[in-house]
């Protein structure tokens, strides 16, 4: 079981593709976790180069064991008068980094370049992030203590008998 926060370090991207009609296009991400997504600040008039420096959180509470834990980074450009446009998008697997964070309480991959997927799957440009996973602490009342157990909410105490 997993259990913790999970901090997505956005950087910058380089490279992007797309252009507006008018002026420079204004990026933003939109990071997505399982359910879970979470929007970056748009880098107006920031065109294929943006910067956004800013962290992304998402809670981990999963119970799934062996599955592939990702992360998927939709970069978009913001329209005013139409549709926000997909520049394109990069996956990363977080599932070792999630399960060395569970065994040592923190895990940490530094800010690294990702490849950008196009729609038309082809890639153009990176994005740069980094990626820290800290493991929830276990409460005492979670824990079993050595000489007890939990049943239905009540910490039960064996004790031997001297006979």
């Amino acid at each position: 079981m997993a259990r913790g926060l999970l901090e997505v370090h956005l950087v910058h991207a380089k490279g992007l593709s797309g252009t507006d009609f008018l002026g420079k296009i204004d990026p933003y991400v939109v990071v997505q976790y399982r359910s879970q997504e979470r929007k970056s600040s748009t880098a107006r008039d920031a065109g294929r180069n943006p910067s956004w420096n800013e962290v992304l959180r998402f809670q981990i509470n999963s119970s799934a064991a062996n599955v592939q834990e990702k992360l998927v980074l939709r970069i978009m450009d913001h329209d005013n008068f139409s549709s926000d446009d997909f520049l394109g998008q990069a996956t990363i697997n977080v599932t070792d980094l999630i399960s060395m964070g569970m065994e040592s309480g923190k895990s940490r991959l530094n800010p690294a370049k990702y490849r950008v997927v196009t729609a038309d799957n082809s890639y153009h440009g990176e994005i740069k992030i980094g990626i820290t996973f800290t493991a929830a602490k276990v409460d005492a009342h979670s824990q079993v203590e050595q000489d007890g157990a939990h049943v239905g909410g009540w910490m039960q105490t064996f004790r031997e008998q001297k006979v």
